[in-house]
């Protein structure tokens, strides 16, 4: 299937949030609100435009839909600057035929190449580790609330970025409303 993976565009908010909003509506660990948290990130300090993506079909229709924004990962020493990956969306008559990876690697080389060392995701523990995510425990970082070890993951952008970083995430105040 051939899709182009491009910056969204402010005119794509409401097709995206329709799609987020379908491709999250029968997940069994959703409280199917993702497409507000989406609208909520787009107005808060945490958005980053040029890694919010869509996937667009041949047809010039938007399919998927990922954003990365920015998150801390903080001690009582430091804190470090990383992105969380949340969420990606594909309609569902287009899941399971590669989008949602294609939108992931385009969303971590953009991430890369825009200078970014590492992203934080809560995610599925056989799904994320085909890109390269590992237990975050492995770094000594915790998420902000109870989850279990294998579902809350880091990826190291740079290597060795996330060697000298441990503490808990601290999500932008909008993942909570």
């Amino acid at each position: 299937m051939s899709i182009l993976i491009r910056k969204e565009a402010a005119e794509d908010y409401a097709t995206t949030e329709k799609i987020v909003e379908k491709a999250f509506k029968h997940a069994e660990y959703s409280d199917q609100k993702e497409h507000f948290l989406v609208n909520r990130l787009r107005t808060s300090d945490a958005f980053i435009p040029e890694l919010s993506l869509v996937a667009v079909n041949k047809g010039k229709e938007i399919v998927g839909h990922i954003m990365l924004t920015r998150i801390q990962i903080e001690n009582d020493a430091s804190t470090t600057e990383s992105l969380a990956l949340a969420p990606v969306s594909v309609l569902p008559g287009y899941q399971n035929k590669g989008i949602g990876s294609t939108l992931i690697r385009a969303a971590i080389e953009k991430a890369r190449e825009l200078g970014y060392c590492s992203i934080i995701v809560l995610g599925h523990k056989d799904y994320y580790p085909k890109f390269g995510f590992e237990r975050a425990s492995r770094w000594n970082i915790k998420a902000p609330f109870e989850v279990l070890d294998d579902v809350f993951m880091a990826l190291e952008l740079v290597d060795g970025a996330l060697e000298k970083v441990h503490g808990t995430v601290r999500y932008s105040k909008v993942f909570f409303e």
